[in-house]
């Protein structure tokens, strides 16, 4: 039914329908060499003789199931063995080097146990079963941990992670694949003491409450000279119930899910006050295991798996921050900045929502504190770490905030940042010139400066790119701001004569107008010759505009209305002399 190797030595475990389970030594097998042609002509005596020759030894035949055995496994450090069968139970065998013995029989599976193994990392056997569940057990007490049921699905197999925290079962309908506790170590912090739990040791730990069972909780009073593994701690005082928490420095909190009331306690575990619940109660919280409090006591932030909601004291709301996958911790630093931890970063949290990655983590950690720009944390081994982090980005960014201008340009001229993203940013935060400072491309450049108002830097940015577009676009920015000598000269760049002169014109500068018109007529432009003349006030100019450009009845009414009664005369017969010339080419 099954067979698997054993991790280090040469050794096979199999389990069979003849209700034993067999060690075979298989050392043999290492020392023979052949050639591939050779092995290629034995392989039909290879397959028949496998299990059947010298090449297997069976080292163990274990007994003690009363029906077909269905898996066996090894230990991967220790040397035993797990089985499961169909007489419903999970059998423990221990071995060395000269015999195979049984340790123990699990029971509580109510069917045939269709697969059954060693956790990779902790002291517990897993065990699937055709009864619909799957069963947790402790392997040094031999007793059940943990049941989880499916409604409707029996469990045929089970598969181990051999490094992580990870489980998979197959199941009727499908596969599970799910881990049996949270990776994250129980921690606290208090002042600068990290109190945290690790191996079933204590790490300065006082109070640890398991929901297993119905609840149970262990208060653990630690001497005050007392560090390291806690070998001098006095004995747990044990109790049950759910959410255990402290309340005070020597009162904590249980709550009583049968009686719906919450339990004050002291250190002695001595119950010195109860309160009954208004609404049914499933678990109590303190404020630290699902909020992280900034160390002034001004701001909260509410962790949940995918959000973080940060508030002031009273809870008014000051900004949401969404994550697509899990966040695992946070904690505040000094500077009101909220540092947070997800499955694959480190990020960060402004005051006003703003977020950024500060690096990516190859493993998740939990963080206990952050301190100038070291971050103090856990793994899911227990271990404590630092982590040093480069907070420049976001103490930039906070500057930015508190509008600290003096302290931002500090940073610009001493540090390193750069970037498309900080860019970006600074353009979106309305903060274009400082954003100047970081770039080097020209037509960004002279974007920034135009959305800043830094006409200066804009002009010389133009004079690099020189563009029409760019030309145009200065000095409609140049326009707006009333520089009109940096107006006059983008006109002139683009060679735009009509704005140029209408600029003249509101200046009131008619030297330059009278230039103007000089350059409409060597470019024989009759309109912008008009124009100009229009602009200086210049009647017989205009007149004979129209006059040359054969509108004769235009010219004669301008040179009437304004009184050039001479000049009029003479368009009148002028005009007279073209019609009769016209009444004698008449065909009759």
């Amino acid at each position: 039914m099954c067979a698997s190797f054993h991790p280090k030595e040469d050794l096979v475990v199999s389990a069979s329908l003849d209700q034993t389970v067999r060690v075979w030594d298989i050392g043999s097998l290492k020392k023979k060499t052949a050639s591939p042609a050779e092995d290629i002509l034995r392989l039909s005596q290879m397959n028949s003789n496998l299990f059947g020759g010298v090449d297997a030894v069976v080292k163990y035949v274990l007994e003690g199931h009363d029906r077909g055995v269905n898996w066996a496994a090894f230990h991967p450090t220790l040397p035993l063995i797990v089985s499961g069968a169909d007489d419903r139970q999970v059998k423990l065998w221990r071995m060395n080097e000269t015999k195979a013995w049984e340790v123990d029989t699990l029971r509580g599976h109510m069917n045939n146990v269709s697969c059954v193994m060693f956790h990779a990392k902790q002291d517990i056997i897993v065990s699937n079963s055709e009864d619909k569940s799957i069963r947790v057990w402790d392997v040094t007490k031999r007793t059940g941990l943990q049941t989880f049921r499916r409604e409707l699905d029996r469990f045929w197999i089970l598969a181990v992670h051999p490094e992580m925290n990870v489980l998979a079962a197959g199941h009727d309908s499908g596969m599970i694949v799910f881990k049996l506790e949270r990776e994250r170590p129980a921690f606290a912090v208090s002042g600068d003491s990290l109190f945290y739990a690790k191996d079933r040791f204590l790490r300065n730990a006082v109070l640890i409450c398991s929901d297993v069972d119905g609840g149970s909780y262990e208060l653990y009073v630690i001497p005050k000279d007392s560090i390291g593994r806690g070998d001098n701690l006095q004995e747990a005082k044990k109790g049950l119930g759910s959410s255990a928490i402290f309340v005070a420095r020597n009162r904590f909190a249980v709550l009583d899910k049968g009686n719906n009331q919450v339990l004050i306690k002291n250190l002695k575990n001595e119950e010195v006050k109860k309160s009954g619940l208004p609404v049914p109660t499933d678990a109590v919280f303190y404020a630290g295991t699902v909020c992280c409090w900034s160390n002034d006591m001004e701001s909260v932030a509410l962790l949940s798996k995918h959000t973080i909601i940060i508030t002031n004291k009273k809870l008014v709301h000051q900004c949401t921050l969404h994550e697509t996958i899990w966040v695992k911790s946070g904690a505040w630093d000094e500077n009101g900045v909220f540092i947070y931890t997800t499955l694959n970063h480190i990020k960060y949290c402004l005051p006003n929502g703003d977020s950024g990655i500060i690096r990516m983590l190859e493993v998740p950690i939990y963080i206990t504190k952050f301190s100038g720009n070291t971050i103090f944390c856990l793994d899911r081994d227990g271990k404590n770490k630092t982590i040093v982090i480069d907070a420049t980005e976001f103490i930039f960014k906070l500057s930015l905030l508190r509008k600290r201008y003096d302290q931002v340009m500090s940073m610009i001229r001493n540090s390193q940042l750069c970037g498309e993203a900080m860019i970006a940013y600074l353009q979106q935060k309305g903060f274009p010139d400082v954003a100047l400072h970081f770039v080097k491309d020209e037509k960004t450049r002279f974007n920034l400066a135009l959305e800043s108002g830094n006409i200066q830097i804009a002009v010389a940015s133009a004079k690099v790119i020189d563009d029409k577009d760019h030309w145009y676009r200065l000095g409609v920015e140049a326009l707006r701001q009333g520089n009109a000598g940096i107006v006059e000269y983008a006109y002139q760049r683009t060679k735009n004569f009509e704005r140029l002169s209408f600029l003249y014109l509101i200046n009131g500068n008619l030297e330059k107008l009278s230039k103007m018109l000089k350059i409409a007529e060597v470019k024989n432009d009759v309109m912008g010759q008009f124009h100009n003349a229009l602009y200086l006030g210049d009647i017989q100019e205009r007149v004979k505009i129209l006059e040359n450009a054969s509108h004769l009845h235009l010219a004669y009414i301008s040179a009437s209305v304004h009184g050039l009664q001479d000049v009029a005369e003479r368009l009148s017969w002028e005009m007279m002399s073209l019609l009769c010339q016209r009444e004698k080419n008449l065909p009759y």
